[in-house]
């Protein structure tokens, strides 16, 4: 093949076009609002063996778009910040964000906020005191 047929074969290509619609908005993560002072640390959840859950967690929410993983019950959103917690809005979270928690396995969850296809993650909630709900079937 001459190089002029390659060329001709490239230009080709980049003009084709495979995707149909609008592109899916696949969940993705941010840490720059990680707060140390609250909840746990990484260090703590992997002393408690349960940072590997946080990945897998987080590799499996990462193939969702955020109403996808909203209608799978992975993520929960809250419309505030919720009043019966322990823990404290952050100072360096802007008010009116949209909360909301990623169920790990058990009572551990990840607690942060949504904007757009970004999940900030906050706390981690070994616990699950960030948003306290009554027990059910008790």
């Amino acid at each position: 093949m001459t190089k002029r047929k390659k060329k001709e074969i490239k230009r080709i290509r980049k003009g084709l076009s495979f995707r149909t619609g609008k592109p899916k908005r696949f969940v993705v993560f941010s840490l720059k609002d990680f707060d140390i002072n609250q909840g746990q640390t990484f260090e703590k959840w992997e002393q408690e063996r349960i940072l590997a859950n946080l990945l897998t967690r987080l590799r499996q929410l990462s193939m969702f778009s955020v109403e996808e993983a909203i209608q799978r019950q992975i993520i929960k959103p809250y419309d505030a910040f919720p009043q019966n917690s322990e823990f404290c809005h952050p100072k360096h979270i802007p008010e009116g964000v949209r909360w909301a928690t990623i169920r790990i396995k058990g009572k551990e969850r990840i607690a942060g906020y949504i904007d757009e296809n970004v999940f900030y993650i906050v706390f981690l909630d070994k616990d699950h005191k960030f948003w306290i709900s009554k027990k059910k079937h008790t």
